[in-house]
């Protein structure tokens, strides 16, 4: 805790009004034994506790998006000496917590303490903080916790505690996201699993020791590869009034400054550590947060969370950080789960106005470009081209690749040819529209990383006007007459730019079959007789792949949406129909959105394919604006485990 009004903090302004409370049991003799670093091994799932409505630690490991829940200080609800305790607000947080890691919305990972668990150092108030944990452990939670100026006095060579005692490495030792502890105790080290790597998390005292930094750098040291988020109690503060901003003036995006002691912290380890990209820290109030740069050259976020001047002390308030990959942002939320799990009916005025805190400080979103952030010490591996021998799998009828065609950036012109690596003849031919620029079409090193050819073709078409290059199989391709009933695998990549736009380059097809859906004699619910039989199209809402077509056994089409796909990234489409049912893939993952209903082959007139052309009623109405990579289509369905990105 820190009294508002103390700023700049110094070491001796941060004692607050209602003093430390410190006995002279305190001051006990005694360390923990030396540094334990333990496997990188990923948590485990515990059962749930029989008749407890908590539910089970469960979080996905792999899902590119994850939570990591951070509760700040809870001191006011464990005032043992007073015999003022109250363990529920907390207990539902760490419940919340519990169950929502399941849940692939929020798949909460882990849970980091920010210090100041009591008011006193009370050993009464630390038997309960023990039994509110006890929440956490009955069901194999992963979490840490760290100790702040009033759960402890002095630095992290003080000694035996009531904290050490209860929430010592002892607590954790069958933990399987512990790490290690330093010589003291009280600093730990913890390993999670998330979007298919490991992070670190350093929890330190609030008046880490040089040997506690040492022992840091050593942590850090012995996992090189894994970015670092350390949390601590008393490291940056708010450099406004809480009465005052951010509801009526300052930058939400820095306002907090390094205190005394988090200078030290910066400069002792944080600076010169490039793995650290997070700190996490309570104390002061009001929340506040501020980015800067390190040595490197490199942002590290500092935030603050802390709420004990809030209704009923924060009430066991959590901060949520949803760490999104595929986009590249971190969304952060401040929510009080007591609150909410309330009858909204029956809560009272205070209650309500705290079961989310929206100010910008509390609820934000902060851009971090993983790949490039993490460069340094955990570059992306390059993953070699592989041969088109290697892809051409049983029942491939045609596979287009775009490497050791073109010098990139050089355009292809009107009748140039691209061939098909199958043997089956279908080669494709550039085409022009009228007035397009002689650049619309270029070759490009730009590739998926786990594509197989390290090159892919740019496009640069749209309408309003309409204009653009495209290519087109021969009149004659043997793939123009295939209708594919037993089953079928289309596959491509495909990267939309950031000027892609909704209105003039929405609905434009990666790959399509000429040919009308009237033509054809399809007709019936959804039908638009002027469509192509079969689009891969990008759509105008969102930029959501979509794969329409009409097939053998009915008059009207099928169609698989996937979600909004983001600029500048590329995306692995596949499409699979196992000759009854079509499904869309998005990165090996199947959409939401794929109907049930019987889907047997494709309609053909015996016209060409197109790639990055689409047509309507007869004619190329709009090219398609963004890279295409490798594209390979087989005649049988093929499991995950055999598209173009298998490993």
């Amino acid at each position: 805790m820190c009294t508002p009004g103390d700023t700049p903090p110094r070491d001796d302004l941060t004692h607050s009004r209602r003093g430390f409370l410190r006995s002279a049991g305190l001051a006990g003799a005694g360390v923990m034994a030396g540094t334990t670093l333990l496997p990188e091994t990923p948590a485990v799932a515990a059962a749930a506790v029989p008749g407890d409505r908590t539910g089970t630690w469960r979080p996905d490991p792999a899902a590119l998006r994850f939570t990591l829940a951070v509760m700040p200080d809870t001191q006011f609800l464990y005032w043992g000496s007073q015999d003022s305790v109250n363990r529920a607000p907390q207990e539902a947080s760490f419940r919340y917590i519990v169950d929502n890691s399941a849940n692939p919305d929020l798949n909460i990972v882990f849970m980091a303490h920010l210090g100041d668990l009591t008011q006193d150092a009370d050993p009464l108030s630390f038997q309960q903080v023990d039994k509110a944990f006890a929440v956490l452990d009955a069901h194999g939670a992963a979490y840490s916790v760290l100790a702040g100026n009033h759960d402890v006095s002095g630095d992290d060579s003080r000694g035996d505690t009531p904290y050490l005692r209860t929430l010592g490495p002892q607590r954790f030792r069958h933990a399987k996201t512990f790490a290690g502890a330093d010589p003291s105790g009280y600093n730990t080290a913890h390993v999670f699993q998330a979007a298919g790597r490991s992070w670190l998390l350093l929890a330190l005292d609030w008046r880490t020791s040089d040997q506690g930094f040492s022992w840091a750098r050593d942590v850090i040291g012995a996992h090189p590869r894994m970015p670092v988020i350390l949390t601590t109690h008393d490291l940056v503060y708010s450099t406004y009034d809480d009465n005052v901003f951010p509801y009526e003036s300052g930058d939400p995006e820095n306002n907090a400054l390094l205190s005394d002691h988090g200078r030290t912290v910066w400069d002792e380890l944080i600076d010169d550590h490039d793995q650290i990209f997070l700190t996490l820290n309570g104390h002061y109030w009001p929340a506040g947060r501020t980015t800067l740069k390190n040595a490197h050259g490199n942002d590290v976020h500092l935030h603050i969370a802390n709420y004990q001047n809030r209704y009923f002390g924060g009430g066991g308030m959590i901060r949520l950080y949803h760490f999104d990959l595929a986009r590249n942002t971190v969304d952060v939320e401040t929510i009080n789960p007591w609150i909410l799990a309330q009858d909204p009916e029956s809560r009272n005025e205070l209650a309500a106005q705290h079961a989310r805190i929206t100010g910008p400080v509390d609820d934000f979103s902060i851009a971090i470009d993983f790949d490039e952030r993490f460069s340094s010490f955990a570059p992306v591996p390059v993953r070699p081209a592989r041969p088109a021998s290697r892809e051409l799998v049983e029942g491939t009828v045609a596979y287009w690749r775009f490497d050791g065609l073109g010098t990139p950036g050089a355009a292809l012109t009107e009748g140039e040819s691209v061939p098909d690596l199958s043997g089956r003849g279908n080669h494709l031919t550039v085409a022009t529209l009228p007035g397009t620029a002689a650049d619309a079409l270029t070759w490009s090193a730009e590739h998926h990383p786990d594509q197989p050819g390290h090159a892919s073709l740019k496009f640069t078409g749209g309408r309003n006007p309409l204009h653009g290059t495209y290519l087109t199989t021969a009149a004659n391709a043997p793939l123009n007459d295939e209708t594919f009933a037993s089953g079928y695998t289309i596959e491509t990549f495909v990267m939309m730019p950031l000027d892609w736009d909704a209105g003039r380059n929405g609905w434009a097809a990666v790959l399509s079959r000429r040919g009308s859906a009237g033509a054809a004699g399809k007709h019936g619910r959804n039908t638009d007789p002027g469509e192509p039989v079969l689009q891969l199209s990008i759509s105008n809402n969102g930029r959501e792949p979509q794969f329409n077509h009409y097939p053998l056994n009915t008059t009207y089409p099928t169609t698989n949406w996937g979600h909004g796909l983001v600029e500048l990234r590329w995306w692995h489409l596949a499409v699979v129909n196992d000759g009854r049912r079509t499904r869309l893939y998005v990165e090996s993952a199947p959409v939401v959105d794929s109907p049930n209903r019987l889907s047997v082959g494709l309609t053909s007139l015996g016209l060409p394919w197109l790639v990055g052309g689409h047509e309507y009623a007869g004619a190329v109405d709009i090219v398609f604006h963004g890279n295409v990579g490798d594209i390979r289509i087989v005649d049988r369905p093929l499991p995950a485990r055999d598209f173009l990105t298998a490993r």
